[in-house]
């Protein structure tokens, strides 16, 4: 079942990006008065297609599913001549700009698609945990900055932080640039002081692990003490009860509540012997988790909730003002994933971050079963990814139709054929490498 979530998550994901995409072509197409004569949902071979409008345009859904077209009427791909009333229609004659337009309709689609989901979720609003941050380790960047535990971040470098994936997302691009940040921060116990995280402390570090970890910045956890036990459960069986706090699991320490489920996930049907304190008393409770079984993977489950869980914060905004903060979101990743690219180009960053299809299968079947939120936030990120990818200078993307014509825009005639024949075959080649290398480095997360 789990199997079947994440394939038809991935479908959909998927199938809805690149008919977002290939509507930016096809509409502006039609705008501009170019003859469409096929929308095709996928590559190759045609397994089912009908036809509808004035231009008797050819829907279809084709054999490989990565990807799609619109295929625009093309003297250069008629066999028979053209009539008058149809050249006046055909993609080539268009004017440039005409051309750009349509061209750069697909990624544009994909960036308002990403601005639409983003501005829907802020209306609805989404709870995240409060940029408050643990005690930080005693060597750590942060604690030598005067960080300290329970400090409630709100702005990072006079940029407003609202909650913990702001202020995460303000550390990677910092991390990106090399640059130090001054975080605003308010103290438990009143008072509001800025703590200066130097350029130094930004140096060398790797961007593909937990940035603000590497700096000593982690989300405050609660302890591990027992709320609600749910009837039934593991929790119950073993006589666990509201307001037990559990120091230690086996005889070794449990620091808070993300240690103890964690180590709770990774003991599903095994006994443990819980140090719990209740009462003011510590006593042993011995408890079996119960097992959980999620895909190909086995959790353990003990049907208890934390007694106080991490603050939380609903994030809400009015229709203009999430419009805006979609925009701003979408801009930032695009330029954080560029960023990331060139990184990859100079050799700062590994080439194992480039992922494929299986792990963006495994991330939608993941979002899916946390909730609609999640995957409507997971298809936004990766319709930002592929908008960006499409702009890419290489030939056969658009990015590539757009350098030619630009260059045409400068030179005043178009592209040689011979020189956009040799420069499709290298782009192809770069694609079906790029592709290969995303597939390998799938493979290798997946074993």
């Amino acid at each position: 079942m789990s199997l079947l979530q994440t394939l038809l998550a991935f479908v959909v994901a998927l199938g809805s990006l690149i008919i977002f995409h290939e509507l930016g072509h096809y509409l502006v197409a039609r705008w501009c008065g170019v003859k469409v004569l096929r929308f095709s949902v996928g590559m190759g071979k045609v397994v089912w297609s009908r036809r509808f409008g004035p231009d008797q345009t050819e829907w279809a859904v084709s054999a490989l599913p990565l990807g799609g077209y619109v295929k625009m009427l093309d003297s250069r791909e008629s066999d028979a001549p053209l009539s008058e009333a149809d050249l006046k229609r055909e993609f080539t004659r268009q004017n440039v700009w005409k051309r750009i337009a349509i061209v750069a309709a697909g990624p544009i689609a994909n960036f308002l698609l990403a601005i639409f989901l983003f501005a829907a979720l802020y209306m609805h609003g989404v709870a995240e945990p409060a940029a408050k941050v643990a005690p930080p380790a005693v060597e750590s960047a942060a604690a030598r900055a005067g960080l300290k535990g329970g400090d409630l971040v709100t702005a990072v470098n006079g940029e407003r932080v609202r909650v913990w994936s702001d202020l995460r997302w303000q550390l990677i691009q910092a991390a990106i640039d090399k640059k130090g940040v001054t975080l605003d921060v308010e103290r438990q116990g009143g008072g509001r002081h800025q703590v200066e995280l130097a350029d130094e402390a930004m140096q060398g570090l790797d961007v593909e692990t937990d940035v603000a970890a590497k700096l000593g910045v982690s989300l405050t956890r609660p302890p591990a003490k027992l709320g609600e036990i749910m009837a039934g459960s593991a929790a119950e069986r073993a006589g666990l009860q509201s307001g037990d706090l559990v120091t230690a699991i086996n005889g070794e320490p449990v620091a808070d509540w993300i240690a103890f489920t964690t180590r709770v996930r990774a003991s599903g049907g095994k006994l443990l012997l819980l140090q719990v304190l209740r009462g003011g008393q510590s006593i042993e409770v011995p408890a079996t988790p119960d097992v959980d079984h999620q895909g190909t993977v086995t959790v353990g489950k003990i049907g208890a909730y934390a007694a106080a869980p991490t603050d939380m914060i609903e994030v809400t905004a009015g229709p203009v003002e999430a419009v805006a903060r979609g925009a701003a979101k979408v801009w930032d990743t695009s330029v954080l994933t560029l960023k990331m690219m060139g990184k990859m180009v100079v050799g700062e960053v590994s080439w194992k971050n480039v992922t494929g299809p299986i792990t963006i299968a495994d991330y939608a079947g993941q979002t899916a079963r946390i909730g609609v939120a999640s995957y409507l936030s997971f298809i936004a990120f990766i319709s930002i990814s592929l908008g960006v990818m499409n702009l890419l200078p290489i030939p056969v993307l658009d990015g590539g139709l757009l350098l030619y014509y630009s260059l045409e825009v400068l030179t005043g005639r178009p592209v040689p054929e011979r020189f956009g024949e040799i420069a499709q075959r290298l782009g192809v080649g770069l694609l079906v490498t790029l592709m290969a290398l995303a597939v390998f480095n799938d493979v290798v997360r997946l074993l």
